[in-house]
């Protein structure tokens, strides 16, 4: 289960410094919090506007979200497509599709916007044939390794992976004693040093929100 936030009274001024959250994604936002049990899954306002902040200085063609929850960056990702962009999602939750997909379409880019419903790890392989500009991982922290592996050849040199929730509340910091019976922090901390160590990226971990890992493609 996803732990709780960090929280931090930068938070608050951060955002009223950042460009407004956009209507629609205010409402969705509005509505993840009311009809769901973990709305701390969704990017939101700050971590939302980076996202697309990304995608517009890339101008990407193909971008590949392992996670979709909500919706919230997907939209937000799909800000900056290039004319002819197209994003792909995986998200492991039916249920969840519904919302993804109305929300696609207000957005008006359903044209543009491939949802897959499955496990990810069963979907990747079906777009192997993808070369990717800009991949966003935020699905179970377990598979980091995973979904890095599976997609990183896949990735144009020059490209950008970005991987969400590398803070993890905090929990990967050496002062940090593990709870017994804690299975995910060893795994979220055993991919940044990965990560950080892998000859084929160059990694920047910033510290915003629970934390996100940028890696572009040498």
């Amino acid at each position: 289960m996803l732990p709780e936030l960090m929280t931090d009274p930068t938070e608050t001024y951060a955002e009223l410094h950042t460009a407004p959250e956009p209507p629609l994604l205010a409402q969705l936002t509005r509505e993840t919090h009311l009809q769901t049990l973990l709305p701390r899954m969704s990017s939101g306002h700050v971590q939302g506007r980076f996202l697309s902040l990304l995608s517009h200085l890339m101008r990407p063609r193909r971008v590949l979200e392992i996670g979709t929850f909500c919706g919230y960056a997907t939209l937000c990702l799909a800000e900056g497509l290039a004319a002819d962009g197209v994003l792909h999602t995986i998200e492991i939750d039916p249920e969840r599709e519904a919302r993804i997909r109305r929300y696609v379409a207000a957005a008006g880019v359903a044209e543009r916007v491939r949802l897959h419903i499955g496990a990810a790890l069963d979907v990747l392989p079906g777009l192997v044939g993808e070369v990717w500009d800009l991949v966003f991982i935020d699905a179970d922290k377990r598979n980091n390794g995973a979904y890095f592996d599976a997609v990183i050849e896949q990735v144009r040199p020059g490209g950008l992976l970005v991987v969400d929730n590398v803070l993890w509340s905090g929990k990967v910091l050496p002062a940090h004693a593990l709870k017994a019976g804690d299975k995910d922090t060893p795994l979220v901390r055993a991919f940044n040093d990965q990560a950080a160590r892998d000859p084929r990226v160059e990694p920047v971990f910033l510290p915003l929100r629970d934390g996100l890992l940028l890696l572009r493609k040498k």
